[in-house]
């Protein structure tokens, strides 16, 4: 997996320390992965990472999955984005999104407020600053005065949208790249990637992927149990997997979390749910399970690694390294 659209992507940084993953990177690209991608929640911040991949990884695709829109202002946000883009000609992507209440509100102190215009307002600012155009525009969420880019990148980076809903889905297909999507089933991505496409030939599906490529399945579902309750009872994920049909299947769970009885509630997501959300088994059936996200419309799957059963992380991105 390694040309056209055959990618194939590792979540980054891997445990340990920043300055020991040259090697980290290096063994990246001698397994076959394509890609590199970032997230920004808490732990490193989404660019320090890509910016040494660049330096000691450069046949690496990269991409940022996700920028939060709230937390860097706009002109920042681009000139982030160009340094990334100087530093990788043509192998940048900048994935942004709105991220969630919990990491803009609760935890950077930013009133969290109209998302999807706040991102729609961020990715017509980027295509127009991106280029090195003076910008001195009242959007709808923020003001421009008199902002030019002092580096303007040789090949301006895809802009990709971060979307769950219809709504961001569509604002990924019409006026961005493509899209960044996350915690969802196989059989979930036609109806999601076919929303996007919809909008424009020739998008971008970036699909983060967890993984544990272990076959003990007691402990992948007790673990995995623990780690998505955080993410399903964020409001814009709940609001998600009801879209998605996953409101019958979850509704005790929301019932107990909401009454505080967190133990019981992650006794209530049923063993489907962490099946269809989290990839486990032998390595040969993770990857099986991966092709299933790719037939259904990802472009590019971004695995994150979920040593949920005490395993060397290392040693699991070179168990499901890409076979040709």
């Amino acid at each position: 997996m390694a040309e056209g659209n055959n990618r194939y992507g590792m979540t980054v940084p891997l445990a340990g320390s920043l300055a020991d993953h040259r090697e980290v990177f290096r063994e990246l690209v001698e397994l076959g992965y394509t890609d590199a991608w970032s997230a920004e929640a808490n732990d490193t911040d989404g660019l320090t990472p890509l910016a040494l991949a660049a330096a000691w990884a450069p046949e690496l695709r990269l991409g940022t999955a996700i920028l939060p829109v709230f937390t860097r202002g706009p002109a920042l946000l681009a000139q982030s984005a160009a340094a990334l883009a100087s530093a990788a000609p043509g192998r940048f992507l900048l994935g942004i999104g709105s991220s969630s209440d919990v990491i803009v509100g609760r935890w950077n102190g930013i009133p969290f407020e109209d998302p999807y215009r706040r991102v729609r307002d961020t990715v017509r600012f980027l295509r127009v600053a991106l280029t090195g155009q003076k910008v001195t525009e009242d959007y709808d969420t923020f003001s421009v005065s008199g902002f030019r880019l002092g580096r303007v990148p040789e090949q301006q980076p895809p802009i990709l949208v971060a979307a769950l809903r219809e709504g961001m889905l569509r604002l990924a297909g019409r006026e961005g790249d493509g899209a960044i999507i996350n915690w969802l089933s196989a059989a979930d991505v036609e109806r999601v990637a076919g929303i996007v496409a919809s909008e424009g030939p020739g998008k971008e599906v970036v699909a983060r992927i967890f993984v544990c490529p272990s076959d003990d399945r007691d402990q992948v579902l007790a673990g995995g149990r623990f780690a998505m309750a955080a993410y399903l009872n964020v409001p814009v994920y709940r609001a998600f997997h009801e879209w998605m049909g996953r409101g019958e299947l979850l509704g005790e769970h929301w019932e107990q979390w909401a009454a505080g009885d967190r133990k019981g509630a992650l006794e209530k997501i049923p063993d489907k749910v962490v099946d269809d959300l989290i990839v486990h088994g032998t390595p040969d059936e993770c990857r099986a399970h991966i092709q299933r996200y790719v037939d259904a419309g990802v472009t590019c799957p971004a695995l994150a690694v979920m040593p949920l059963t005490g395993g060397d992380v290392r040693q699991a991105v070179r168990d499901l390294a890409p076979v040709d």
